[in-house]
């Protein structure tokens, strides 16, 4: 199977390169399941069902969140009838919407997404091994999913790594979110599973993670804020992580993507 997962959409620089590009993407690398984080989509905090259905109609097969993902407080309502817009699995039991879903993809396979949200540094939500062990375990990878895609919102580059380690085996990817940088470290763990610490963001880098530079300098030099965070309105970067699988679900081949905007092109050699 041939998947994309794209990295957070932050603002509506996100937004224009993904609605452009992920078309194109999606029929000339003959792309069987895609997935968008979009829970910087709104604005920079959160999403909206008119940019959730966007993201479908530009051929995204799944649309993942985290700890954004009620900042639109509409989000509360309309994630109960959006199957495929998948929070993260280790809010408390209760919080409206779900952490997984299994999906169709384009060639008929059955695709397991999961969010999962970490702890250091982030609000204190249940423990993300744990939680996926459970996911996992409910739809093992070969069995009942074809192909398992892992979304960890996290921040610290240790938390994700362990976290990589423990997935591997049981899913075909496990990528990074949350800090908007795309790493270096994309590669097949020993086990079969894909991975990368962060994946990156779809938006404007001429800023600081996607927002505005000004309002972040002046909290830097000064301590002081003076307005709200905005996101950079200039020409964005779609910034993801290609991936091939076998019919184990394993992976065989992975590479980043990165297109448009200020940093420089990366593009999978493998299609």
């Amino acid at each position: 199977m041939r998947l994309l997962f794209l990295g957070d959409v932050v603002g509506r620089a996100g937004r224009n390169v993904v609605l452009e590009q992920l078309p194109r993407l999606r029929r000339d690398w003959a792309l069987d399941f895609v997935v968008v984080n979009g829970e910087n989509a709104a604005g920079g905090f959160g999403i909206t069902e008119a940019i959730y259905e966007e993201f479908l109609e530009a051929g995204a097969d799944a649309v993942t969140l985290g700890n954004h993902a009620f900042d639109q407080r509409e989000a509360l309502v309309f994630i109960e009838r959006a199957p495929r817009l998948i929070r993260p699995a280790n809010f408390p039991p209760g919080t409206p919407g779900r952490g997984a879903a299994l999906v169709e993809a384009a060639n008929g396979a059955q695709v397991l997404v999961v969010n999962m949200m970490g702890r250091v540094f982030m609000d204190p939500l249940d423990d993300p091994f744990a939680s996926i062990d459970r996911e996992l375990d409910a739809a093992p990878l070969g069995l009942v999913a074809d192909a398992t895609i892992v979304d960890f919102h996290a921040e610290t580059t240790s938390e994700k790594q362990a976290f990589g380690h423990w997935c591997d085996g049981r899913a075909s990817l496990v990528v990074g979110t949350h800090t908007h940088v795309p790493t270096a470290d994309h590669r097949i763990l020993p086990g079969g599973t894909a991975y990368m610490t962060d994946v990156g963001m779809c938006g404007c880098y001429d800023g600081v993670i996607g927002m505005d530079k000004e309002e972040p300098l002046r909290r830097f030099t000064r301590k002081i804020g003076s307005t709200r965070f905005e996101p950079v309105a200039g020409p964005g970067t779609l910034s993801g992580l290609a991936m091939e699988t076998d019919g184990a679900g394993r992976a065989i081949a992975v590479a980043p993507v990165r297109i448009g905007g200020s940093l420089s092109e990366a593009l999978p050699s493998f299609w």
